[in-house]
């Protein structure tokens, strides 16, 4: 894992559970490499969803997810997820996410954008609702762009 202003990495090796029969990565297990590699990226920021669900009753929820499929991944490949944070509002984080085998300069997979909201977990009945990130947290995350 790397992280520096605005850019984080992740390594990710491809399973036989990511795959489909030829051995090729189900486009849809993207998701989960892009958003374990946000989840890390929190993490190495400080910060906890478990800890921020129990303690503040929030949650970073995908608003808008759009990835472009460049080339496929393969059966035990290795390969770097990362993310560079695009921008910061009141409420939401903005990224840039890509997926590449190598080194930093690797063959493109698949890149694209995500958008997560901040949004406050009610009791049962009640629906999530978009809140403010808090602000230290804010502070926190906006000090690394």
């Amino acid at each position: 894992m790397k992280l520096q202003p605005q850019v984080f990495t992740f390594p990710v090796r491809v399973y036989y559970e990511d795959t489909d029969a030829g051995g090729v990565v189900y486009y849809a297990n993207y998701l989960k490499f892009l958003e374990r590699c946000r989840s890390e990226w929190l993490r190495s920021t400080g910060f906890e969803q478990s800890d921020l669900l129990r303690d503040a009753g929030i949650a970073f929820v995908v608003r808008s997810v759009s990835l472009e499929y460049l080339k496929p991944a393969r059966l035990d490949e290795l390969l770097t997820v990362g993310l560079e944070v695009e921008k910061i509002t009141r409420s939401q984080i903005f990224f840039r996410q890509r997926v590449w085998r190598g080194g930093d300069d690797g063959e493109t997979l698949a890149r694209g954008a995500v958008q997560v909201v901040c949004v406050k977990i009610g009791a049962d009945a009640e629906p999530a609702r978009i809140v403010s990130i808090p602000a230290a947290m804010r502070s926190q995350l906006e000090a690394l762009q």
